[in-house]
């Protein structure tokens, strides 16, 4: 069973991914802010990310690029955010998301992602 990590400060939008996710039979675990998320990327490895970029203590680009500089197995993430303008973007991407989602993300848009990602779909 694949495992995925959400990481949100917002307890609405953690619920909502994993009511879509684990729907879906995927193993999901949750991270309220980036210092929690590396803490738990690096205890055991997991095989996708959701990252929201504006939380406490550590943002989602911070998170990002702290997991990404680490000898740990890299595996994609989504980073999903509110933010819309190009240069956000183009900061995950600088940061190591492997695709941007503009919030709202409706479930059926972040499942078919989450399968391409993990290489259950063909595109």
């Amino acid at each position: 069973m694949k495992r995925i990590l959400i990481v949100d400060d917002a307890a609405t939008i953690r619920m909502y991914y994993r009511n879509a996710l684990v729907t879906e039979k995927f193993s999901v675990e949750e991270a309220v802010n980036g210092v929690e998320a590396l803490e738990k990327a690096l205890e055991s490895p997991f095989d996708l990310y959701i990252v929201d970029i504006n939380m406490p203590k550590l943002d989602g680009y911070g998170f990002l690029r702290e997991l990404r500089s680490q000898d740990v197995l890299q595996v994609p993430a989504i980073m999903v955010s509110t933010e819309a303008e190009q240069r956000d973007q183009e900061k995950a991407y600088a940061a190591g998301a492997n695709l941007y989602l503009t919030k709202p993300v409706k479930p059926d848009q972040l499942l078919f992602h989450v399968r391409l990602l993990l290489g259950e779909v063909q595109p």
